[in-house]
């Protein structure tokens, strides 16, 4: 079956306009994926793109993959890491910051359990980043002046990162909080997703 490569991106209208031809996968982690997603979207966490790839592969011969996030930072990684594997992909410009502002409704599940009414108000990863360095600066400041000077790098060292992160368009720190228990998928979620995948 020939098929027309998907464009390296979509805008929020031409993506909508082609959902329903879309196999739409969410890259974020779960608690920023059940405050609001592109309806229909699958949530594969960025760290689980490749334990998923062949039932992406399977899915991307039957249809174009959508590849979604809050900015687009994430989905240009996993489109990069798709087109690695030759498993062509385009990305959501702007993510789902974008798909809201154009005035598309974000889907919101009703919580299923407690933990996951739990996840529903949980923090965007940018948001858990910010929060964070931020933390980290006072906390380094404040040791340094109450109990060694030498402290103080602490806060210098938040600020490398953060120049670091901006130059390279990459984070650790994202990659690190990702890996919170409150960022990581339930199994059963993402077989879920998995077999979703697997009857598209």
């Amino acid at each position: 079956m020939t098929r027309t490569p998907a464009p390296a991106t979509l805008g929020p209208d031409q993506a909508r306009t082609r959902l329903d031809d879309l196999v739409v996968l969410d890259v974020r982690t779960p608690a920023e994926y059940a405050a609001g997603h592109v309806p229909g979207a699958l949530n594969i966490p960025l760290d689980h793109v490749r334990r998923a790839l062949p039932d992406i592969r399977a899915a991307a011969e039957r249809r174009d993959v959508l590849v979604v996030c809050a900015s687009g930072a994430r989905s240009e990684s996993a489109c990069r890491l798709l087109a690695g594997q030759g498993v062509a992909a385009a990305g959501l410009a702007g993510g789902t910051a974008a798909w809201a502002a154009a005035g598309h409704d974000l889907h919101t599940p009703g919580p299923r359990t407690p933990a996951a009414g739990a996840a529903r108000t949980g923090w965007s990863m940018e948001r858990q980043v910010r929060g964070t360095a931020g933390g980290l600066v006072l906390l380094g400041l404040l040791l340094g002046v109450l109990v060694h000077p030498a402290l103080l790098l602490v806060p210098a060292a938040i600020a490398g990162g953060l120049v670091f992160s901006a130059l390279t368009d990459t984070c650790g720190m994202a990659a690190v909080l990702a890996r919170l228990p409150h960022n990581r998928p339930r199994g059963a979620d993402l077989e879920a997703a998995r077999a979703s995948l697997r009857g598209v």
